[in-house]
């Protein structure tokens, strides 16, 4: 049966310490006790720098069994290289440490630079490099390159089990049907992004899942949502699932401490 799992992007924050956190929890177990009120979490450290295989396992060993993780793509992919000429890149952040989730590793974000418009061709290439299964992207992961030693890179899997994209796009130009028409055609969720009217909000279903993030009511990253926000978005989540796609749902409006809360509110609505 299709599933919505709500989440929150990235959990070290400072400003939620004594607030979200108690006071003096040990930064290590933050993870941990955000993993025991929500079912997913998205993390944003691997979008500003290769992470350590040594820190997936630590995240995977303290979580619950049926937790997942979505995990947001380089930004040296998506923002400096702007998709093209991404193959060594592509195998470094596969090779990086994601394989050592195993069963919890969810699907991928990559987020587009607000700069970079509608390219099909650009896209449909980088969209053909990406694996689709943990076998696939293991065999990508041993053709890392010097940036990564052997020792610091992790190309195992315990099964092959089916891996999941989405896009999260920043320009007017993807509000054009072949926009929509090309992620369908690879399979690819275009993310639906609540960004307090900043960048385009698109509802197109496009794979056999949907991805969601939410930066804001009202101002970007830092209002929360209200009460009739939230039964909203619970409505179109039901919705969705109930048509059998299953859903992936990030709170990121973390500046002024919403998202967690906002979160298990959103999330008490939909068990």
């Amino acid at each position: 049966m299709a599933r919505v799992r709500v989440g929150i992007s990235g959990w070290r924050y400072p400003p939620w310490r004594g607030v979200f956190y108690p006071a003096g929890l040990a930064q290590r177990r933050e993870l941990e006790y955000a993993a025991e009120r929500l079912p997913t979490v998205e993390i944003n450290g691997s979008f500003y720098s290769l992470q350590r295989p040594s820190s997936y396992r630590g995240w995977h060993e303290q979580t619950p069994g049926d937790f997942v993780f979505a995990v947001k793509g380089g930004r040296f992919i998506t923002h400096m290289k702007k998709l093209a000429g991404v193959e060594s890149a592509l195998a470094n952040f596969f090779a990086s440490g994601v394989l050592a989730l195993g069963p919890k590793l969810g699907p991928f974000l990559w987020q587009l630079p607000p700069m970079l418009g509608f390219d099909a061709g650009r896209l449909a290439s980088f969209f053909d490099l990406l694996p689709r299964t943990t076998k696939e992207a293991a065999a990508l992961a041993e053709r890392h390159d010097a940036k990564l030693a052997d020792d610091r890179a992790w190309t195992q899997i315990d099964a092959d089990r089916p891996l999941r994209h989405a896009l999260e796009v920043r320009h007017d130009s993807f509000r054009v049907p072949a926009a929509a028409e090309l992620l369908r055609e690879h399979d690819v969720a275009l993310v639906v992004a609540d960004t307090a009217g900043k960048w385009p909000y698109l509802e197109e279903v496009t794979a056999d899942f949907v991805y969601v993030r939410l930066h804001g009511a009202e101002e970007l990253y830092a209002s929360g949502y209200d009460d009739a926000a939230l039964d909203g978005w619970a409505g179109k989540l039901a919705g969705w699932r109930d048509g059998g796609l299953d859903a992936y749902v990030y709170f990121d409006n973390d500046i002024k401490v919403h998202a967690p809360y906002d979160a298990q509110r959103l999330f008490d609505r939909l068990s």
